[in-house]
């Protein structure tokens, strides 16, 4: 007897979605999570859910818990520092209400454990714990979980590693990555802004990079502003008014004047992209396989819709009583999702690599093309579609769809 049959390594809001989708499978389920407790309040980050996502978060019961803390995205508005093309995409124009939700990583984060916490002992949390040393056998998978300075052992059918971007497991057992360093860094923050932007959300393209405001429910905004490596340091060090001043003379007035900024944080941004994303009993889950750069907003959107064909694939094991690593359908699975992973870390490596050159014939042909897709509804449409996930079909959750006939309870 295992001490368990799945061991999710890792608590993020990828290991927390992953756990809640199989909670109602009938495994035996073991969470190893590093933190001790929820994300600490300071934390600058948010993400905007796609629709699929969003419908996700519904199947699985946690968007009752945490749609109040989000704000819709009616509009987008992109555009060029001193370009002539501009490109507005509309939620009515896809016959949406929204073509996303802002939530706070830690408003999320909060939704995802208190429905958990309902589990009623289906997943056992072990909390301030690190997975280490995973070996695999021809049955199980053998690994040492370090809690409170002791090492203990514990043996599963499966890990799913959903340790982050870094993934030091992913690491440990020698898997390759693509991976390219963007010499950028994604300084994040909440700003409060003069005029109301009503739904609004706004990407703007400078030569340093991509600059995002995002709406929140309280009137504030997320910003995520990439500058080169070099610049961010003196940008981070900034007080409160230089900072707002140098983000006014990138974004400009659409917003009028921003009045106040908080909650800062800086990231520098990498692609990674593992070359294969299994070893033995152990498989890789969400950025632990593809972790890009936040423009057009893909990362985590990429992630979940990774979490949830997992978990439909896991589900129908347990349904048939089969070895959850020898699962029918996940090698076809894990193929298919290589090509969606493929698609999506082109199309957003290819946004940066276009957006962030200066020359004077690219810089011409970048605006004329948001003027033609402002132009051509057809094109408009795909290109919004591809900024909201659709890259194939959808499983079961991002359908809305509950996983099985007891999801509710």
């Amino acid at each position: 007897m295992h001490d368990a049959d799945l061991v999710i390594a890792g608590g993020g809001l990828v290991g927390l979605t992953l756990a809640c989708a199989l909670r109602t499978a009938g495994f035996r389920l073991l969470l190893v999570d590093p933190a001790t407790g929820p994300a600490a309040g300071h934390d600058p980050r948010s993400v905007a859910l796609a629709p699929g996502s969003r419908r996700i978060f519904e199947a699985l019961g946690v968007w009752p818990l945490v749609s109040e803390k989000t704000a819709p995205i009616r509009r987008i508005q992109v555009s060029e520092r001193g370009g002539f093309g501009r490109l507005r995409l509309d939620a009515g124009e896809m016959d949406l209400t929204a073509l996303g939700h802002v939530v706070m990583n830690r408003d999320l984060e909060a939704a995802l454990r208190r429905r958990l916490a309902e589990a009623s002992g289906s997943v056992r949390i072990v909390p301030g714990a690190k997975v280490q040393t995973p070996e695999s056998a021809s049955d199980h998978i053998r690994m040492q979980l370090l809690e409170n300075e002791t090492c203990r052992s514990v043996s599963a059918r499966l890990l799913l590693a959903a340790d982050g971007a870094a993934s030091p497991l992913r690491q440990a057992a020698g898997l390759s990555i693509e991976d390219i360093d963007y010499r950028q860094t994604a300084l994040v923050a909440t700003v409060r802004p003069g005029r109301p932007y009503q739904g609004e959300a706004f990407e703007r393209f400078t030569p340093d990079g991509p600059l995002a405001l995002l709406p929140l429910p309280d009137g504030r905004m997320s910003l995520v502003w990439t500058v080169r490596s070099a610049q961010a340091d003196d940008l981070a060090a900034m007080d409160d008014r230089d900072f707002l001043h140098a983000l006014q003379q990138a974004f400009g007035y659409r917003l009028g004047r921003l009045l106040e900024v908080g909650d800062r944080g800086a990231w520098p941004l990498r692609l990674r992209h593992a070359r294969r994303r299994r070893h033995g009993r152990m498989l890789l889950v969400g950025n632990a396989v593809c972790s890009l750069h936040p423009v057009a907003g893909q990362g985590l959107n990429l992630a979940l819709r990774d979490v949830a064909g997992l978990a439909e694939v896991l589900h129908a094991a347990a349904r048939d009583d089969v070895d959850p690593a020898d699962a029918p359908g996940l090698a076809a699975w894990l193929t298919s999702q290589q090509r969606v992973q493929r698609r999506v870390t082109l199309f957003t490596h290819g946004l940066v690599g276009l957006f962030s050159n200066d020359f004077p014939g690219l810089r011409l042909g970048r605006n004329a093309g948001l003027l033609a897709l402002a132009g051509l509804p057809g094109l408009r449409r795909g290109f919004a579609s591809l900024g909201m996930g659709r890259h194939g079909g959808a499983g079961r959750l991002a359908r809305g769809l509950p996983l099985d006939v007891d999801a509710d309870g």
